[in-house]
């Protein structure tokens, strides 16, 4: 392939990717302003169990109540812990929302039924996710996660950059307008690490042909590895990645596939860029580690012992 057919899938890959995981960005950027401006510290504080367990499991469930992909959760998910969240619910959270929410759940009983396949997708991700978020119990500190410029409280900025006053009787229609104001700040904020992820895939896609990929896919290892690795670099929407892994049906094992529906929503190039710009480097890899080594695992399991 040319230096131009090459650049001419590039851009083609690269608009897709962006086009697709924008709308969910923005949709989680709105929800993190109306989280802000709507949603009290003292509340979620006490809403959440004081025990690891059922505060990670709470924080889990979240992920039904929020339609947002793995782009839209993470500045969702700062916000949360800005408000109060614990790490472990944050945690869970973030993993399991791009999985669990109702978008993806109807996607993926449109492209598989009702059957084992969506209901071994949910089960996986809140099982991956809860573990993880469990781990992450044993640091209590959003300040030792979470880089120094996104931990702690984030104040709501106005026009001209001043800090303005938690919202207290005033109209519901200037606390729209400032749960907006934060909106738009943090999707270009987090924008920019989508577009840099956007263009890393596309890369990743243009240079690493699909083909050779695949055809590393056999074995109840290998192609369990090779499907998570598809699902990093392709860095499909979770909205839709239900659709794209059916062309791997009759190819690649169940297990290799859920790990594709599970490993992918949770973490991929784009979600890392994210991830990069709001916790410390060392806490990036445990988010990419931890749930690959526990989907493979849960993957691996399913090829040897669980026909679907």
């Amino acid at each position: 392939m040319d230096l131009g057919a090459q650049l001419a899938t590039f851009t083609t890959i690269f608009l897709g990717i962006f086009i697709e995981a924008a709308p969910f960005l923005l949709l989680g950027t709105v929800a993190s302003g109306l989280v802000e401006v709507f949603v009290r510290r003292e509340d979620l504080i006490r809403l959440m169990p004081r025990r690891a367990l059922p505060a990670t499991l709470l924080g889990a469930a979240f992920g039904f109540a929020f339609p947002v992909c793995e782009c839209g959760v993470v500045p969702l998910t700062r916000r949360l812990f800005s408000k109060g969240l614990p790490i472990s619910a944050g945690i869970a959270f973030l993993l399991a929302a791009p999985i669990i929410n109702p978008i993806v759940i109807a996607s993926t009983a449109a492209a598989y039924g009702w059957g084992p396949m969506l209901f071994a997708r949910v089960g996986i991700g809140l099982i991956v996710a809860v573990t993880v978020g469990v781990i992450f119990s044993f640091n209590r500190s959003p300040a030792s996660i979470m880089l120094p410029r996104t931990a702690g409280p984030m104040p709501i900025m106005g026009g001209s950059g001043e800090a303005l006053a938690q919202p207290g009787a005033e109209p519901l229609r200037v606390r729209v307008q400032r749960a907006l104001r934060v909106a738009a700040d943090e999707f270009f904020e987090m924008g920019r690490y989508l577009v840099i992820g956007s263009a890393l895939a596309a890369l990743m896609q243009t240079l690493v042909p699909q083909s050779v990929l695949t055809s590393l896919g056999a074995g109840p290892l290998v192609s369990v590895l090779v499907l998570s690795a598809l699902a990093f670099v392709l860095s499909v929407c979770s909205t839709v990645d239900a659709f794209i892994s059916l062309s791997f049906v009759n190819t690649f094992s169940a297990g290799s596939i859920l790990a594709f529906l599970v490993f992918g929503p949770m973490v991929d190039i784009k979600s890392t860029m994210m991830f990069l710009g709001v916790f410390r480097r060392k806490i990036v890899a445990y988010l990419i580690l931890l749930p690959l080594l526990l989907t493979t695992l849960i993957a691996v399991f399913i090829n040897l012992n669980v026909p679907l």
